[in-house]
């Protein structure tokens, strides 16, 4: 399987985006966040976020052009990191997960972020899987948590990895 990562550029590859962010949280979430929040978690919801933040998003495509998997990422948004960048969102389907896709796609995504010193990524306490990801990639967890509101309160915590020098 061939897989491409390239940033995200036309109205095609938004509605790929939107797609795959729909369809991810309803595979990644479901028993996570409150059953009445997912349904409110809309197609068209995911198409608007598509639109309005269309920068630093890179897709992961097969061949036939069909988008399977993003990263969003940027200078991070927590106050207590100084020269850091985020790893805001990395999705992909379910059908393509262990494929080494989440890889390709961080891979580039630190490579954007390669002139800061650490990159932070937030994870839901309760989505194991996302977690075991990050650690393998190299990221660990710096004791950082914080409560978010997704129908209910959910825990998330922080994990970092530092560039080498």
């Amino acid at each position: 399987m061939r897989i491409s990562v390239m940033p995200m550029q036309t109205e095609e590859d938004m509605d790929g985006k939107a797609y795959v962010h729909w369809k991810s949280w309803h595979e990644t979430y479901t028993g996570i966040v409150d059953a009445e929040f997912l349904p409110d978690f809309s197609l068209e919801k995911c198409r608007g976020m598509a639109r309005r933040w269309p920068d630093n998003m890179l897709l992961a495509k097969t061949e036939d052009g069909n988008v399977i998997g993003f990263l969003a990422y940027g200078k991070t948004r927590d106050a207590d990191m100084e020269n850091c960048g985020e790893i805001f969102a990395i999705y992909v389907l379910r059908a393509y997960q262990k494929r080494r896709v989440g890889y390709r796609l961080m891979n580039a995504g630190l490579e954007k972020l390669r002139d800061y010193g650490k990159t932070v990524v937030w994870a839901l306490k309760d989505n194991v899987s996302a977690i075991r990801f990050y650690e393998r990639y190299g990221f660990a967890r710096d004791g950082a948590e914080k409560e978010i509101v997704l129908g209910k309160p959910l825990i998330e915590l922080r994990l970092v990895i530092s560039r080498k020098a």
